[in-house]
């Protein structure tokens, strides 16, 4: 298994548009970073977890030239906002499966109406196949069971994944222990780290190493990274060793 961080800003990516933030004004490619997702490639199979603003740019950056379908986390601009920009592999393609809850499902129905239109569709939308989500409902991709994990972004719901060794959570602020168990053994954990300090919807880096520490995998990145976290270069120095901060285009293998 191929895991790409297509992206790994917080939701207004890194430089934030006219800041003089020293990390927005960073010659560091690693401090560039466009909104959150990652790319999941194993055998002939691959899937986005999220598709941001920064979709189109992603697929370019990477050459992708097929997907099998979009999973979502939940339904924040940063994590959906790419929706339009599936018509290449639509057009390609055929009708591109959508992965997600069903509030989630709601509001995408709501903000691109016309790719879910059942009549009087324009003729260059493109469609897809919708997949609810449940929680406790593990559910396969290609030949893989992936396991959703729940937790909480402030008080709205969000969707973690499982993929076999791999886990993928963004936008966490709270998760149970019931879910937590649900990570035990994986081998590879991403998670979010905002910033140094407190957020009242985002781990900062000290909850996220607490995190971490209950899971225990043998690696972990972290991901839906702000300037204020500081520069990639000096935050890898006060990190454990087996803990990372990713940056875009971060390639990993299991």
């Amino acid at each position: 298994m191929k895991i790409t961080f297509l992206g790994t800003g917080t939701s207004q990516g890194i430089p934030i548009i006219g800041s003089d933030d020293p990390v927005s004004n960073s010659t560091d490619i690693r401090d560039k970073r466009l909104r959150v997702s990652v790319m999941i490639q194993w055998d002939q199979y691959c899937y986005i977890l999220d598709c941001g603003p920064d979709f189109r740019q992603q697929m370019l950056n990477n050459n992708v030239k097929r997907i099998d379908g979009i999973l979502f986390t939940h339904e924040h601009a940063d994590h959906i906002m790419g929706m339009d920009d599936i018509r290449p592999f639509f057009f390609r393609q055929g009708d591109i499966p959508i992965y997600a809850h069903k509030r989630v499902i709601k509001s995408l129905k709501t903000k691109f109406d016309y790719i879910f239109a059942t009549k009087d569709r324009y003729p260059g939308a493109p469609a897809v196949r919708v997949n609810r989500i449940e929680n406790d409902v593990p559910f396969i991709l290609g030949d893989l069971e992936v396991i959703p994990v729940n937790a909480f972004h402030n008080r709205l719901q969000v969707f973690g994944f499982r993929f076999n060794k791999f886990a993928y959570l963004t936008d966490v602020k709270t998760i149970e222990d019931q879910e937590i168990e649900k990570l035990i053994g994986v081998e590879v954990l991403v998670v979010n780290a905002l910033r140094k300090q407190k957020h009242h919807s985002h781990f900062n880096i000290a909850e996220a190493l607490e995190f971490i520490n209950k899971v225990k995998p043998k690696q972990a990145y972290l991901t839906h990274i702000s300037p204020s976290l500081g520069f990639h270069a000096q935050v890898q120095e006060e990190l454990p060793e087996n803990v990372f901060l990713a940056y875009d285009n971060l390639e990993i293998e299991l």
